[in-house]
């Protein structure tokens, strides 16, 4: 696990003209990360087939608070390396233990744009908050049952619930049918035709009105490319069997971290809108976090009230601070 250079991006363009981005190979996966800023650390991780930059309006408030910002795509997503694997709950808590382990080495060896990492590699680590959007929820409270000594806090943002997970259909077609039409629609062109219009819409459809802020050159490089529609077809596959693992480590891996559910809210009584914030109110209770409402806000909350993530990041890192 280290830095290295990818084939994936041009380090002279698009997001690294401020130098910020980097690729640190984690099991052998080139993952595209940016650390930004100095302080207690901050690990973003994004909900399917989202990039680094859609946490963009949370990351200079953070920065301004006294955080570094760790903010990275899982594989086949953004900028990162092809999936190689179908991905599992545990093996993505892995993969952002690597991460921080391989940034933390980098960072004692004094290379450039790792601020405040020094110390993050091997058992006593210094201990971070994670935060996990949509599906990345599931890999966020992953981490912190399995490294409750590097967790300092947990934030789960509109994070995914599933109360029953139904894995009917046997895990092995679900990967392979996912793999096929992966292959088939990068073989037809999909992707450069309609992969940024279908990002644009998506993003769109997923806020309280607001268009897709990022900007069109990042949207282009992401989402023309298969290895994005791969990546994410294959990490949808899994959902079942990653929410099913979860389950089972909740069963064995108590939670120490203090925790907070942060759920998007439209504003509306429709009886959708109000189900699902039932059923986050019940993650929480579960989970014996603290339920926030970010209002007005659709799925894609740090877009629509970055403002409340911020402030849902910032207060749960003081509950684990007074805790220590």
């Amino acid at each position: 696990m280290s830095p290295c250079t990818s084939p994936y991006a041009d380090p002279g363009t698009g997001p690294y003209a401020s130098g910020a981005g980097r690729f640190v190979r984690v099991d052998g996966v080139p993952l595209h990360v940016l650390v930004e800023g100095r302080g207690p650390v901050c690990v973003l991780s994004a909900g399917l087939a989202m990039a680094w930059f859609d946490w963009d309006p949370v990351v200079a408030p953070l920065v301004a608070a006294g955080r570094t910002v760790v903010r990275f795509d899982r594989p086949g997503h953004g900028l990162s390396g092809p999936a190689t694997e179908p991905p599992t709950t545990a093996g993505e808590a892995h993969r952002i233990a690597g991460l921080l382990d391989a940034l933390g080495q980098a960072g004692e060896r004094g290379q450039p744009g790792l601020p405040g990492l020094a110390g993050l590699a091997g058992p006593d680590a210094s201990r971070v908050t994670v935060v996990g959007h949509s599906i990345a929820g599931f890999h966020a409270e992953a981490f912190a049952r399995l490294y409750p000594e590097r967790t300092a806090a947990l934030v789960l943002v509109d994070g995914s619930v599933e109360e029953a997970p139904r894995t009917a259909v046997p895990v092995a077609l679900r990967i392979a049918a996912a793999r096929a039409l992966g292959r088939a629609v990068s073989a037809v062109g999909l992707p450069a035709a309609l992969g940024p219009l279908a990002r644009r819409a998506t993003v769109r459809a997923s806020r309280t009105g607001g268009s897709d802020p990022a900007a069109l050159e990042l949207v282009r490089r992401c989402y023309r490319t298969g290895r994005v529609w791969r990546g994410a077809l294959l990490e949808n596959s899994r959902y079942p069997d990653m929410a099913a693992e979860l389950q089972a480590l909740r069963a064995v891996h108590p939670l120490a971290a203090p925790t907070t559910v942060l759920a998007g809210h439209d504003g509306s009584a429709g009886r959708g809108a109000l189900h699902w914030l039932s059923r986050q109110a019940d993650l929480a209770d579960l989970l014996g976090a603290r339920f926030e409402v970010a209002e007005p806000a659709g799925h894609l909350v740090m877009l629509d009230r970055p403002d409340e993530v911020v402030r849902a990041v910032l207060e749960t890192a003081e509950r684990g601070q007074a805790r220590a």
